[in-house]
């Protein structure tokens, strides 16, 4: 059995949502992912069974929810199941993303907060730790009665926009929501901010239109940072906004690239010069465009998965920027 330093044996378990990312991780620790067998009945029921024995490990169940979500998350709470009926010491679900992120708290009347209920079933099923990557909403974190342990893709993007951003940076927010992100990169890399107001269709679901800019941006390199891309709609209205205000270049940070249908082609034709994501969710270019970058999130999330192990700080690793 593999260890990394802690009194117990350390054991890697992947779903089928992202095993190339699951892969990086065990390599980077030095560890085997675990032998699991994991299908489907002929009316899509999800047969799941560990082919190694997790009796007394630590056991970290690693698996995305950015494609196939619902899938993905059946499947996770299944293996989670499975470790808790194996007798496993302890039990992390680690979700690079963490679905429905998005629905944390009620925007409007008779709507679940569908957060909680998702971090509900990882606890009900056996989860004794949850471990995620740039969460929509701090508060998330308060929904689980147990560590949760939130990771921030900062430390990789602060390193890439020093090699390719160039200097006179102007962090900008694409709506209120992602100000105080948009803060601790302008703090942290000495450059401003600027934010855009933006509105939302009454008509057409998924859709938005920039309005108004705060901030100086003309003859700037301005950097659009999100959680997430999904359509691409609120990401490529900033940009052509600030292209019309006269910025020298438009680049764009995103932790999530979900790129749902129509989402690449956007990105194409719309006024960025380059946009990187990070690999929490599979990333699939398929030719469409050489604007996005894809940077991997493995190392980050397996010095995070050590230092659980060894009993050691993670605010250590993000320099405290992961408790704002």
């Amino acid at each position: 059995m593999n260890h990394v330093g802690g009194p117990r044996p350390t054991q890697l378990i992947t779903g089928r949502a992202h095993p190339g990312l699951a892969q990086e991780i065990a390599d980077y620790m030095g560890l085997k992912l675990s032998n699991v067998r994991l299908s489907n009945f002929a009316n899509g029921e999800i047969s799941v069974r560990f082919n190694d024995s997790a009796r007394g490990n630590d056991i970290f169940i690693i698996q995305t929810h950015g494609k196939r979500v619902h899938e993905s998350i059946f499947e996770q709470l299944l293996m989670i199941d499975a470790a808790k009926r194996a007798s496993a010491h302890s039990i992390t679900a680690v979700c690079p993303l963490l679905s429905y992120a998005r629905q944390d708290r009620k925007a409007a009347g008779r709507e679940p907060i569908a957060a909680r209920m998702l971090v509900d079933l990882l606890r009900a099923a056996g989860a004794d730790r949850i471990m995620s990557v740039d969460l929509h909403s701090g508060q998330t974190q308060g929904f689980f009665d147990g560590p949760f342990d939130h990771l921030i893709a900062m430390p990789l993007f602060k390193e890439h926009v020093r090699k390719h951003y160039g200097k006179d940076l102007v962090f900008v927010a694409p709506d209120a929501g992602r100000v105080k992100l948009a803060e601790r990169y302008s703090s942290s890399l000495g450059a401003e901010i600027a934010i855009i107001h933006k509105q939302r269709s009454l008509e057409k679901h998924n859709t938005v239109e920039a309005r108004d800019l705060i901030g100086k941006v003309q003859g700037r390199n301005c950097v659009i940072i999100d959680d997430m891309i999904d359509t691409a709609g609120t990401f490529c209205a900033a940009a052509d906004m600030l292209q019309e205000k006269g910025a020298k270049a438009v680049y764009g940070l995103a932790t999530h690239g979900i790129f749902s249908k129509g989402a690449l082609e956007r990105i194409e034709a719309s006024a960025f010069k380059r946009v990187a994501v990070t690999n929490t969710v599979p990333v699939e270019l398929n030719g469409i465009t050489k604007k996005v970058e894809v940077l991997s999130v493995a190392k980050l999330i397996a010095q995070a998965i050590q230092a659980v192990v060894k009993g050691q700080s993670l605010s250590a690793l993000f320099e405290g920027q992961n408790q704002i």
